[in-house]
């Protein structure tokens, strides 16, 4: 599973947010695009992300862009708006309800986060590293870059399999249906390694 000795015994500690990442990866960018007057294609803004990070700075978190609702309205540029105010909010969880959430995680090297489950459907693409992905089944599966894994609302944890160097996952998570399995509702869990509030959905 990994070294876990990277895990810190408060895992919701965090520290002020940055545009810098606290791994030795590239800084990625945000490009948004929109239109001018005359219905041509412009940038409408770009930034560098800017990431949070938690758990003694062994984890962090960028999140370029979010959506409450679907379809999306892009008019009058109300989806930025949107995505502007659930940030300022302070109060996204890993999934905004309604909507999707774009988040890019970077991982220390041997860190391994807590087993824990979305109520959503979700796409990650390792972007550098290696990461094993765990199921409360018992599979343990190593994605390298570029692998995709569909996470359907099911428990599972991410483990960087490296000692020595940093991995990065980009995700899109969707905010779903309740699944019910064997009569069970299969809710949100985040166990203790999030640092983050409840989705709420």
């Amino acid at each position: 599973m990994g070294d876990n000795s990277n895990q810190d015994p408060n895992p919701g500690t965090t520290t002020p947010a940055s545009t810098a990442p606290i791994s030795n990866l590239p800084q990625p960018h945000r490009y948004i695009t929109g239109h001018n007057p005359s219905g041509q294609a412009i940038v409408h803004s770009h930034s560098p992300f800017a990431w949070q990070a938690y758990d003694n700075d062994n984890l962090a978190f960028a999140v370029p862009y979010t959506t409450s609702v679907f379809p999306p309205n892009l008019n009058d540029d109300a989806d930025i708006a949107a995505h502007d105010r659930v940030l300022a909010s302070g109060r996204l969880g890993l999934v905004n309800p309604r909507g999707t959430v774009l988040r890019c995680v970077d991982f220390a090297p041997g860190y391994a986060c807590g087993m824990h489950r979305t109520q959503s459907l979700d796409y990650g693409i390792v972007m550098e590293g290696e990461v094993e992905m765990v199921l409360d089944g018992g599979e343990r599966h190593t994605l390298r870059r570029g692998d995709v894994a569909v996470q359907r609302a099911t428990q599972h944890q991410w483990v960087n399999t490296s000692k020595t160097e940093w991995a990065r996952m980009m995700f899109v998570l969707q905010d779903c249906e309740k699944l019910v399995v064997g009569g069970r509702e299969m809710g949100e869990d985040l166990g203790g390694n999030s640092g983050l509030p409840a989705s709420g959905n």
